[in-house]
């Protein structure tokens, strides 16, 4: 049976472990809730999870094992974003306890970092990955709950882009375009911004994937920091559709494209994939650049087909399998800011179907 006794002006406990060995704690001077962290240690030797202090690993030993438990799962960019994370934004956490850790020095820690003038987006990715280093801890049994559930989360301010969206008008498409004097760029760049594909999904696009007869291409795989992925998710294998001119680029550098083993539709000088980094910086910056247009993020072109996409009216269930995401849902989130807070026109039509029919029948 567990008690409580003092000595020394210092509360002991005195208990049995789940092996059945006997253990002594004794708490720190000044403390008056012994009681209280009896009952905490009888709890896990009631769930079966009780650590000696000594025994309980350090933040930094959490966070590198669970980053090492996922390397299996995860594609290697992935994993080397969650890897940064633990070694680049935790270095105040490192040292401590995992059980040490609370709520409010999460909170602060957000706080902090948000002072520091940390990137919202950037903020809100590595918290993800704070949580499931938490939640990786309450899974092994060194901490009974997670302190990252009850943490206030960051809140953009007041007109912050969610992600710095840049969108190109029809004028600076054009523009870019022309100033690619390259066959196969051109084509490329139009196709990316003609269907809202992902740079990944481009460069792993093959012939065999261009259904011309129904005039769509279909992605069912992606090319990623040197390697061949599946899709996304399975919404993210999908057929785009294409309009008659960008059918036409397409046939035009098929008759120019050489023949490659791999039969990729933009394969660079080896007959091998596009190395991305080098497509950005000796083609895709300096078209921008002579276009007279700031900088932008090759995946600022699938924002850009998708405002115009909405712009000229296509439902948000259409866009959203285009772009390959998981729901309507993901794309609202994404571009509603996009959307007209007004409609005159589909009011009028309103009132023109329900009394235009009522006045008729009279």
């Amino acid at each position: 049976m567990a008690t409580v006794s003092k000595r020394r002006d210092r509360w002991v406990l005195d208990f049995y472990d789940n092996l059945g060995k006997r253990c002594w704690k004794t708490l720190p001077r000044g403390t008056t809730k012994a009681k209280e962290h009896l009952r905490e240690i009888e709890e896990q030797l009631a769930k079966g999870n009780y650590i000696p202090q000594k025994k309980i690993p350090t933040f930094s030993e959490v966070a590198r094992d669970w980053v090492d438990s996922m390397k299996p799962d995860l594609r290697a960019s992935t994993w080397s974003v969650y890897e940064g994370h633990t070694r680049n934004h935790f270095e105040e956490f490192n040292l401590l306890k995992i059980n040490q850790i609370t709520t409010a020095n999460i909170e602060k820690y957000i706080t902090g970092s948000q002072e520091a003038g940390m990137n919202i987006s950037t903020l809100r990715k590595v918290l993800v990955t704070l949580g499931q280093i938490f939640a990786y801890a309450v899974r092994h049994g060194y901490l009974s709950y997670n302190p990252f559930a009850d943490a206030k989360r960051p809140k953009a301010k007041k007109g912050e882009s969610k992600k710095n969206i840049r969108i190109l008008s029809p004028e600076e498409i054009q523009a870019f375009l022309d100033a690619l004097p390259s066959k196969k760029y051109h084509t490329m760049f139009k196709l990316a911004i003609m269907t809202g594909v992902r740079q990944g999904e481009l460069i792993g696009l093959k012939w065999s994937d261009i259904d011309w007869d129904n005039r769509q291409i279909h992605i069912r795989r992606t090319f990623n920091n040197q390697d061949w992925y599946d899709p996304k998710t399975p919404t993210s294998e999908r057929k785009i559709d294409l309009g008659p001119s960008m059918i036409t680029n397409l046939k035009e550098w098929r008759l120019a494209c050489p023949p490659n083993d791999l039969d990729l539709v933009f394969p660079n000088e080896a007959l091998k994939p596009i190395n991305n980094k080098n497509m950005l910086r000796r083609h895709f910056q300096p078209a921008l650049k002579k276009a007279g247009i700031e900088k932008i993020r090759f995946h600022d072109l699938r924002h850009t087909y998708a405002s115009l996409m909405i712009e000229q009216g296509q439902n948000i269930k259409y866009i959203q399998t285009q772009l390959g995401h998981s729901t309507p849902t993901v794309t609202l989130n994404v571009y509603a800011h996009l959307l007209n807070d007004t409609n005159q026109d589909a009011a009028c039509r309103l009132e023109n179907m329900v009394f235009g029919k009522v006045v008729a029948k009279r």
